[in-house]
């Protein structure tokens, strides 16, 4: 059940700070509006062709099962809209439209090659082109600075991973700042695509990884030591197990927190159940992010807001985890103290 926005004021304090996201899947953050165009110009054949009629089908609604299985669905539908360049240019770009719309100065936002090349068998390096060149685009006049993460599935195959990293070395796009694996963890292992990982780590790019999320504490050790990720998506059942939560203490390793995600995907029965304050109190460094906002329906200013309304963090608390989010931003470190500097500059001088 979404946390309501009863205390408008607080909401408006926040949607006012100024905002880092780490943890957004560019297929997870299309406009239902956008996705009607989209369907109505290519004649594509869908369920409905407004919007109202096809929420149901691309987002979490309040009749929706939180099951992994129901919140993953809404990809099947969400991945037959990429049907020419023009399309994923436009998601892309509104993408980053959006998150400037909330006040979010830097985003590091993951997609998948293969989700947007699928359809219509475009080669990677196009998909790969395409997203950066919109991003870029998109960034002009406005306040926000976004970099890309590459993201394959571990529910797919190793050669495919392959074709992606190659992809994103032939481009090498200074957008593209990391590599990730996502997709389904229970039943699977991280051990087929050690060596995918090994070699991105040599080309000079940045890992995370999803991990702890649908499955236990011993994926995230897994992801820290033979992996070397330096991030770890969602993580949260690291709480499960004391000595992997010291062994990422002794990492220093970022947790990519996604609180209404987790209880849509049922990770976590309740969002006031959810063990964010835990990892906090275990001494591990979280920050909280969106993962899928179009098909979750919220801005990172609402995950904020279940932070505070939900979980009791005050708004101290709250800055904290938005500074901590731009030092662990895959950024040179230069850039990385700059940015950290401007937040603190507008945080504790603009809102009180």
């Amino acid at each position: 059940m979404l946390v309501g926005t009863d205390n408008r004021p607080l909401y408006a304090t926040l949607a006012a700070l100024p905002k880092i996201e780490l943890h957004r899947h560019l297929e997870g953050t299309l406009r239902l509006a956008t996705l009607v165009d989209i369907a109505r110009q290519y004649q594509l054949p869908m369920p409905a062709y407004d919007v109202e009629g096809l929420r149901p089908y691309v987002q979490i609604t309040a009749q929706s099962p939180h099951t992994i299985e129901h919140f993953l669905s809404k990809f099947d539908l969400l991945r037959r809209f990429y049907c020419s360049p023009e399309v994923i240019k436009r998601v892309a770009r509104e993408a980053v439209e959006d998150a400037a719309a909330d006040n979010i100065r830097y985003m590091e936002m993951r997609f998948t090659p293969k989700a947007l090349a699928h359809l219509m068998g475009y080669p990677f390096t196009d998909v790969i082109h395409w997203v950066a060149e919109a991003v870029r685009e998109a960034q002009q006049g406005r306040s926000i600075r976004v970099n890309l993460i590459a993201s394959i599935n571990r529910h797919e195959s190793v050669t495919e991973a392959e074709h992606v990293l190659s992809a994103v070395l032939e481009c090498r796009d200074p957008s593209v700042v990391a590599f990730d694996l996502a997709g389904q963890e229970e039943g699977l292992t991280n051990e087929p695509f050690y060596e995918v990982f090994s070699e991105a780590h040599k080309q000079g790019l940045n890992v995370t990884v999803h991990a702890g999320e649908w499955a236990g504490a011993k994926n995230v050790y897994d992801a820290i030591v033979h992996m070397q990720a330096a991030r770890i998506g969602h993580g949260v059942r690291i709480v499960e197990d004391s000595v992997v939560a010291k062994l990422a203490r002794e990492h220093n390793s970022i947790f990519e927190v996604c609180l209404t995600s987790n209880e849509q995907s049922g990770v976590i029965d309740r969002v006031n159940h959810h063990p964010l304050r835990d990892m906090r109190a275990l001494g591990l460094r979280t920050t909280i992010n969106t993962d899928d906002p179009a098909v979750s329906d919220i801005t990172l200013t609402h995950e904020l807001y279940v932070a505070m309304t939900a979980l009791g963090l005050s708004l101290d608390e709250v800055k904290q985890q938005i500074l901590d989010a731009a030092a662990s931003a895959f950024l040179p470190p230069i850039e990385r103290d700059s940015l950290i500097a401007e937040l603190k500059a507008s945080l504790y001088s603009t809102v009180k």
